[in-house]
């Protein structure tokens, strides 16, 4: 199922590798947004595909849904004027016959319709025969084997030039990612089917610019076979996702700075390392949102000490807060020594927390407190 990549051309007489690069708008917006957008990534050193949403499903009706047949014709434009090939997204079977109409060189099958295997089938079905490459994502939830359904049944119909797009998946409301990653994840893919290209779509894992950077890396030192990243001349005025499109210059900065390493040898590969440390990465972010949620309550407190004319410190509620919770702390193994560390420091930002409530700080005259307090 190894699909060619266009730009395999470009790699070395060492066959050195080289990540294929998808890039465009996360939707079709405009001719003048898609022509100045392709333009700018002309400057690129390497886009094997030009990808833009054509129809976009919208978790509610009214938002922007895409130009639908009016994308195809301004995507077709983009072909002529750069010579890029393109990508969209297909949902259905109409979706298939108007993309050949118009010439579009590749499809991706969506999250949202991955998940549902009646109308994967039916895409396969309607791609039977067809030659063109497909793309496949990941489901929105952390399933492999809806992934693996997924790319079997275009496997089955006798599709042969097949990739698999990697996301993100959701798992809670808050995060640090938009699509929590999940790397053990596709790693499992590429360990059952070597064979199968996997490109990381940084932009639905990150969610905002500031973070595509350090994906990007972490894609590639995974062993990505390519990234697809959403790019747009104007981000900011972007009708969907603008938080998480680049624009074009960034782009070509952000890939010029990539590392990018040789392959691995997927036969044994070891991925217990990255399964414990994805682990991680959620426990870690349920800790960080119960620390907030800790310091929003914290400052009813201490709302409410200001308003009833109680002090800060209050002694024997430390002293209580202390003893429990180094006695439920030390039962669950944790060490003793650690735990009086962190409560201290827990119980320090609580103190500065009431104290801006009970003394609002003034420009450029900071406040420092040495005191620590239960709460």
């Amino acid at each position: 199922m190894k699909l060619n990549s266009p730009g395999e051309e470009n790699q070395t007489a060492e066959n050195s590798f080289a990540p294929m690069i998808i890039s465009g708008p996360c939707s079709a917006e405009s001719e003048e947004q898609l022509i100045n957008t392709a333009l700018g990534l002309k400057e690129l050193p390497r886009l094997d595909y030009f990808r833009a949403g054509i129809w976009k499903p919208r978790t509610r009706p009214g938002d922007f849904e895409g130009l639908g047949a009016q994308g195809l014709n301004l995507m077709q434009k983009v072909k002529e004027l750069t010579g890029f090939r393109l990508m969209i997204e297909v949902a259905k079977p109409s979706h298939i016959e108007q993309a050949l109409k118009h010439q579009i060189d590749a499809v991706w099958i969506g999250a949202r319709t991955v998940v549902n295997p009646f109308s994967v089938q039916e895409l396969a079905e309607t791609m039977k025969g067809i030659s063109i490459p497909v793309f496949i994502k990941n489901p929105v939830t952390p399933d492999l084997k809806l992934w693996l359904g997924a790319i079997e049944r275009f496997h089955k119909v006798g599709i042969t030039d097949l990739a698999a797009i990697h996301r993100g998946f959701h798992y809670f409301a808050k995060s640090p990612y938009r699509n929590a990653p999940m790397w053990e994840i596709p790693i499992e893919l590429k360990r059952l089917l070597p064979e199968i290209p996997i490109i990381t779509d940084i932009s639905h894992i990150s969610g905002k610019r500031s973070t595509l950077a350090v994906i990007a890396q972490k894609a590639l030192d995974l062993d990505t076979d390519g990234l697809m990243i959403e790019s747009h001349f104007d981000p900011d005025s972007a009708k969907t996702d603008a938080a998480q499109q680049i624009k074009p210059g960034d782009l070509k900065l952000l890939i010029n700075n990539l590392k990018v390493r040789k392959h691995h040898n997927y036969s044994g590969f070891d991925i217990t390392l990255e399964k414990l440390r994805t682990e991680i990465d959620k426990l870690d972010g349920e800790l960080l949102q119960l620390l907030a949620k800790r310091m929003e309550i914290i400052d009813e407190i201490g709302r409410y000490k200001k308003q009833n004319n109680l002090s800060i410190f209050q002694l024997k509620r430390w002293q209580h807060v202390l003893d429990d919770r180094l006695s439920i702390g030390t039962n669950l193994g944790l060490n003793q020594a650690f735990l009086l560390q962190m409560l201290e420091i827990v119980h320090k930002a609580s103190i500065g927390q009431q104290e801006k409530i009970f003394h609002p700080v003034e420009a450029g005259e900071p406040r420092t407190s040495t005191s620590s307090d239960g709460a």
